[in-house]
């Protein structure tokens, strides 16, 4: 397969393209600065520079020609002000899944965020409202395609723990941590199962090994 990863510098995105590179699939990262290269090349990734907040979606849907999927992974990240939050977990995803759709890539997974949703509430937190707002938005519009074979991914509260490889899945798991390894697992995964196509998932540590996981949801 040849996977194209939006946010490719970011923290689950090496994680994932060393997963996928090592069991020989061919990944394209696509990165802000130039300087993030050595470290995709070392997660044998293909470093692309793209930077989703000035790019047009011809120039994105270029670098998704060929592809047989497509992974959002980016994020304004932690420090970032509410506005970037727009920009990048919402129009920098729409700019995504419109380039997607242009290239002719149907398989289209979204790293989202439990909690997301257009009306979210983070409390007095104006950044983290923004951030699920942002990212709640962004999935009601990828999951407004038809063109898009998407499956959206939410997460629990990320740790860099080590992965156990044993996690809960389901359109709803309750609150919890997941190791940035064990989500990686888990895209992984979904990129062969197209079962779980067009489905909302909840992600968190749990008892089931990734793989069971994943087939239990395409089954269910």
């Amino acid at each position: 397969m040849r996977i194209v990863i939006a946010g490719g510098h970011g923290q689950i995105a090496r994680r994932l393209e060393r997963l996928l590179s090592a069991r020989g699939d061919e990944v394209a990262g696509l990165i802000r600065r130039v300087e993030q290269s050595g470290d995709l090349e070392a997660a044998g990734a293909v470093p692309v520079v793209c930077d989703l907040e000035s790019a047009t979606v011809d120039e994105v849907a270029r670098h998704l020609e060929g592809a047989d999927a497509a992974v959002f992974a980016a994020g304004a990240g932690p420090g970032s002000g509410a506005d970037r939050k727009d920009t990048v977990d919402r129009g920098a995803c729409t700019l995504f899944a419109d380039a997607a759709e242009t290239a002719g890539v149907r398989r289209f997974l979204v790293v989202s965020s439990m909690g997301a949703d257009a009306g979210a509430s983070g409390g007095a937190d104006e950044v983290f409202t923004r951030y699920l707002r942002a990212k709640g938005a962004a999935d009601d519009d990828v999951r407004s395609r038809p063109g898009l074979d998407w499956t959206v991914l939410r997460p629990g509260a990320l740790t860099d723990g080590p992965g156990t490889g044993r996690v809960a899945l389901a359109e709803s798991t309750g609150r919890g941590q997941v190791p940035r390894d064990d989500v990686a697992a888990v895209l992984a995964a979904l990129l062969d199962e197209p079962g779980t196509a067009r489905r909302t998932l909840e992600l968190i540590g749990g008892s089931e090994p990734v793989a069971e996981a994943v087939r239990a949801v395409a089954a269910g």
